[in-house]
């Protein structure tokens, strides 16, 4: 390979991407503009959940018991009711997620020592938001009822007590449990690999159709070279890109880089290398810039954000479908991503994952040529 002849290919590109700025906004500007408006749009934190409530006892335990409930961040308290009748109309308008009632002669049970019920009602049509909400409440329920029962302990005669299992939680990671910090390093592996594949296909079949493709394939560069020389351009500008993306966590959403920054960038420069090499496969296949944009995106969009572990947990996925996960690039860059950015990690947590990565990369980019061959022989 005669590297020298790779430099007015380069410069071409470069030329070529600087007059056009569709191209120059696929690849700066657009990855961090999208992860700004998912950042934000894509929350799993469940929070202020529009609460009823049917207070039929009006004691002081039961006030107390609302008391603990309302001065959480987790719910606001929207009705207080006066009948149980009065909770349908609301679940059936949208208007609460969650119902409390407390019933009658809930003090005098109390203090009986015996254990009213407390009902709580919850909109079942996003399982998730009611069942976070439900395990909120369960957990008020049993502070509350760990306080009843220390107190008749101590009214009992023991000043001092003991409990079977002193449980003391920390989190690592991520202290404050934000799903951010789980979804933006996952946002910039989606973002990337689309918009690289997009970028660099589009690109490559938009000479086809003008006709510059048949002056590379009739000037003496091999079709290695010519990959080459059509990569490189493009992969300064994703790392641009990239940058831009990792500053955009950092600033919106606090998301710094825990471990090393060399690492770092070599795991993403394999990646980014993996979706130049998949875009240029890509333009071997498509004969117009709208076939190419739908081939970029349907072997991008769809599996990167189902099957990479972005979203949802590849060990829930059926055997089958887990075994199609081991073709999507962005399962292996996530792993790597999401160790160094929030763990800290070393290379001996993931090198598997690069060096799945780099053949992944070395086998699309080995298609291309042979397919770039071909095309050359006709």
């Amino acid at each position: 390979m005669n590297f020298s002849r790779l430099k007015p290919v380069i410069r071409k590109e470069f030329i070529q991407v600087r007059r056009d700025p569709i191209s120059l906004t696929l690849l700066l500007i657009l990855p961090a503009f999208i992860l700004v408006m998912f950042g934000y749009a894509l929350n799993f934190d469940v929070k202020h959940l529009s609460l009823a409530l049917v207070d039929l006892d009006r004691s002081q335990a039961s006030q107390e018991l609302v008391r603990k409930i309302t001065s959480s961040e987790y719910f606001d308290l929207k009705f207080r009711l006066e009948s149980i009748s009065e909770i349908d109309p609301l679940f059936d308008r949208e208007k609460i997620k969650l119902a409390v009632v407390i019933p009658r002669y809930f003090a005098r049970d109390l203090a009986s020592g015996g254990s009213p019920a407390v009902q709580v009602l919850a909109d079942g049509t996003n399982s998730t938001t009611a069942l976070t909400g439900l395990g909120y409440l369960s957990n008020i329920f049993l502070q509350y009822s760990l306080k009843l029962n220390l107190e008749l302990l101590q009214k009992s005669g023991r000043q001092q007590l003991a409990w079977p299992v002193d449980s003391r939680v920390r989190v690592w990671y991520n202290p404050e449990l934000k799903s951010s910090r789980f979804l933006v390093p996952g946002l910039m592996a989606f973002v990337l690999m689309i918009i690289i594949v997009l970028a660099t296909a589009l690109s490559i079949v938009r000479e086809k159709e003008k006709g510059t493709m048949d002056q590379l394939l009739l000037s003496p560069l091999g079709p290695a070279e010519m990959i080459i020389g059509k990569i490189i351009p493009y992969l300064i500008l994703s790392l641009l890109g990239a940058h831009l993306v990792l500053l955009a966590g950092w600033l919106l959403f606090g998301i710094a880089i825990e471990g090393s920054y060399p690492l770092l960038l070599l795991i993403l420069v394999i990646f980014l290398f993996c979706g130049l090499s998949q875009g240029i496969l890509v333009s071997t296949v498509a004969s117009s810039q709208q076939v190419a944009f739908l081939l970029a995106g349907l072997s991008t969009l769809l599996p990167t954000f189902i099957l990479s572990g972005f979203v949802f947990p590849i060990r829930n996925m059926p055997p089958v479908i887990q075994a199609i996960t081991y073709l999507i690039p962005a399962r292996y860059f996530l792993v790597g991503l999401r160790a160094i950015i929030l763990k800290g990690a070393s290379l001996v947590s993931f090198y598997r994952e690069i060096i799945f990565l780099a053949i992944y990369g070395l086998l699309v980019t080995a298609v291309s040529l042979v397919r770039l061959k071909k095309s050359l022989a006709k």
